[in-house]
């Protein structure tokens, strides 16, 4: 997914939480992916923004279709207006977040952390993370400017020190390597 240019001066540090993909039915309804834990979580944030700093108000119109939710978009309402918003990215700031617990984080912070083996090896950094319904995986670009994927798992990626900024792997589950 690819970050939008944010112009919204109130989001110093914007969270992509939600694009919306398409519309849904005739009557202004949206199908919505979320990058919450789960999609209903989407609805604990009040403060809903594109990058120009529109607020959308989200309601939910009908149960999860495909793993997107389906809802309403306040003002939104036929389907030539809801076409209108399609590949609208939803962002809040990422001071409105709930804190992680130690096992857990937040994608945006994995980006850009350095990639070791156990041995204190270079692989990288990490250039995103990806989720297409399997799991995890990591985008790794090595220094070469070659690009590797990782599964995040346990035993792929044994640890992560968002405070050291970096990540120890195990190069055996690199994939996409020659």
């Amino acid at each position: 997914m690819a970050i939008k240019k944010i112009t919204d001066p109130t989001l110093k540090n914007p969270v992509c939480l939600a694009e919306i993909t398409s519309p849904h039915g005739v009557r202004g309804a949206v199908k919505v992916k979320t990058f919450t834990e789960y999609s209903e979580d989407l609805f604990e944030y009040e403060t809903l923004r594109d990058a120009t700093g529109k607020r959308y108000d989200l309601k939910l119109f009908a149960p999860k279709y495909n793993d997107l939710l389906v809802v309403t978009v306040a003002g939104v309402a036929d389907r030539d207006a809801a076409e209108a918003l399609r590949g609208i990215q939803l962002y809040v700031d990422r001071s409105e977040l709930p804190e992680t617990s130690d096992d857990e984080f937040y994608y945006e912070d994995l980006v850009g952390l350095r990639v070791e083996d156990a041995k204190g090896s270079l692989f990288g950094e990490v250039l995103s993370v990806q989720n297409f319904g399997a799991g995890d995986f990591f985008d790794i670009k090595t220094p070469e400017s070659e690009i590797l994927t990782l599964p995040f798992t346990a035993e792929a990626v044994p640890e992560v020190k968002i405070a050291e900024g970096k990540i120890i792997i195990d190069p055996e589950f690199l994939l996409g390597r020659k």
